[in-house]
Parts: C-alpha cells; sequence; structure tokens
C-alpha cells in the first residue's frame, strides 16, 4: 500500500517562533489519519502548507508516491475550518458555482448531494441550515472533482452532539469508498471511534504515530505503581509477574498494561528488595486520557 502524504521535518516560522517543528509523518492509502492536538498546536498551519496556502521555511514533502506536487494536488479535496459558502443559494447552486470555478463535470452534483445528505433540501437558502448541515455541505465541496485524498481541519468544531454523529457516518462511508482522510481534530473520542491512524501534536512537534490496534494495546484497564525506585521496580516485577507490558513513564509512575489480580503480593515482593510503594491502584486508560498525557508530554 503506498502513501498519500509523507513529510520529513517539515519546519514553519512565523517571528523567530517554530509553528510546525521538524514534523516527520507517513499517511497511507486508505487511512482515516487523525490529526491530533490542542487549539494552538500547529494543525491548521501544517494543512495550510500541504495545501499551498503556505511555504515552509525548512523540509518536503511528497504526494501519491512522489507524483508532481501541483498535479498531485488537483487529487486533493479541502475543508479548512468553516466552509466559504454562499449563504443565499441553495445546497445545489453552491455545488453548481463551485464546479465552474474548478471547471469539472457537474452531473456528480446529485450525488455529491445524496453522499452527504443533503438531496432533500430543495430550494432551502444556506442561510437557514443547521451548523451540521453547512459542515455537510463544506465536504461536498471538498468532494467535487472526484479527490482521492480528503484534508479535513476541525470538521466537527461547535456541532451538537447529532452533528458530531452525521459527520462521524459521513467519513466513514467515505472511506468505505476509497478515500484517503486526514482530518484534524482536539475531539479525541470522536478521532477514536473512526481513525485508523494516528499522529499526536503539541507546541508543533509530532509527538507520536501510533495505529488504532498500537493504541487499543496501551488503553485499557491497568494498574498504576508509585514507588521511590520506578526503574528498578519495573525491573523485579517484569520477572515476577512475567510480563513485558510494564513501563515507566515521564512522572516517574511504574504502568502495568493489565490489571494486577493480587496487590498485597506484588506491595510484598517489593518491599523484600527494599523498594517503598506509596500508591497502587487500577486505573482505565481510556483513549482520551492516553492522547491528553502524551499532547502535555507524560
Amino acid at each position: 500500500m503506498g502513501f498519500v502524504l509523507k513529510t520529513e521535518n517539515l519546519v514553519k516560522e512565523y517571528a523567530h517562533t517554530k509553528v510546525i517543528d521538524h514534523i516527520s509523518l507517513t499517511v497511507s492509502q486508505g487511512d482515516i489519519y487523525g490529526f491530533v492536538g490542542k487549539n494552538g498546536a500547529g494543525k491548521t498551519t501544517f494543512i495550510r502548507i500541504i495545501l499551498g496556502l503556505a511555504e515552509q521555511n525548512e523540509g518536503t514533502f511528497e504526494l501519491f508516491d512522489g507524483e508532481n506536487i501541483y498535479s498531485a494536488r488537483k487529487h486533493i479535496g479541502s475543508l479548512i475550518e468553516s466552509p466559504a459558502l454562499y449563504t443565499n443559494m441553495t445546497a445545489k447552486e453552491n455545488l453548481n458555482m463551485y464546479c465552474t470555478m474548478l471547471g469539472v463535470d457537474k452531473q456528480q452534483i446529485e450525488e455529491i448531494l445524496s453522499t452527504v445528505g443533503l438531496s432533500d433540501t430543495g430550494k432551502k437558502k444556506v442561510r437557514n441550515f443547521s451548523l451540521g448541515m453547512k459542515q455537510r455541505l463544506g465536504i461536498g465541496m471538498a468532494l467535487v472533482g472526484d479527490p482521492d485524498f480528503l484534508i479535513l481541519d476541525e470538521p466537527i468544531n461547535g456541532l451538537d452532539p447529532s452533528g458530531i454523529v452525521e459527520i462521524r457516518e459521513l467519513l466513514l462511508e467515505l472511506k468505505s469508498k476509497g478515500k484517503t482522510i486526514f482530518v484534524s481534530s482536539h475531539y479525541l473520542g470522536e478521532l477514536e471511534k473512526i481513525a485508523t491512524r494516528y499522529g499526536i501534536i503539541a507546541n508543533g512537534k509530532l509527538i507520536e504515530e501510533i495505529t488504532k490496534e498500537e493504541l487499543a494495546e496501551k488503553c485499557g484497564k491497568r494498574t498504576v505503581i508509585k514507588t521511590d525506585a520506578p526503574e528498578k521496580a519495573k525491573n523485579i516485577l517484569c520477572e515476577f509477574l512475567q510480563t513485558d507490558k510494564i513501563s515507566v513513564g515521564a512522572d516517574n509512575v511504574i504502568y502495568v498494561q493489565e490489571t494486577i489480580s493480587d496487590i498485597g503480593a506484588v506491595t510484598n515482593q517489593l518491599f523484600q528488595s527494599g523498594i517503598v510503594v506509596s500508591g497502587i491502584f487500577d486505573d482505565e486508560n481510556s483513549a482520551e486520557n492516553y492522547f491528553i498525557r502524551k499532547m502535555e508530554g507524560k
């Protein structure tokens, strides 16, 4: 499976501040790639560089296995922040106008309206649409020209729960039709439901790339142990519990990626090795908690 986007040490500076700081990531064909980060982390700036709306100071990127950048961008549909819509027009008229601007076949308009769930809006003006309907129309605009790769910046921002569900179902449907999707968001719980791969960004830096399967292995119920000698305790516990699913976090806390049935035996084993246990408890490490810890450098 080839790549759709690959970046190498991408850097963008504004006023001598690195907004994008040496980001290297890969989006493979068929991915729903969740670009996870807080507001202001650099997500939109990164997207603007890929779309040619801003220029990097350092680094390179490739599209579609190294295709010419200018021709490759013709296969990309995008939605950055709020969609630019003509509010005095209908959904169909907006799509008609956009097809004219791009010089593409208008025969696809009815199919796009059906895909984004706006076939029945008729003569209703966009100014009377809900926010969710406007976002779906924005994604419909991104689908003009039948692109292979969709880049969506915060598509569920500000939506109510029903609107979020509608966008989630739409993205899954688009994936089933062969689209590769790069979606940035700080709604961690929603990304967990659709993404196949994640890139976690904080302060302009890519903290980690992780697949859906790898995330599942790291999340779930676990036991947290606080001691005065975490590295030594980790080595002892790996042998005692016969597992390698033990790590020491940046906060010097031991994480056992499974629940321990006999906490007393573990505490006693560490005590006999001269290690003081100041805390031991079970913890639900949800994907959202995992992302938050990573974004906070933990």
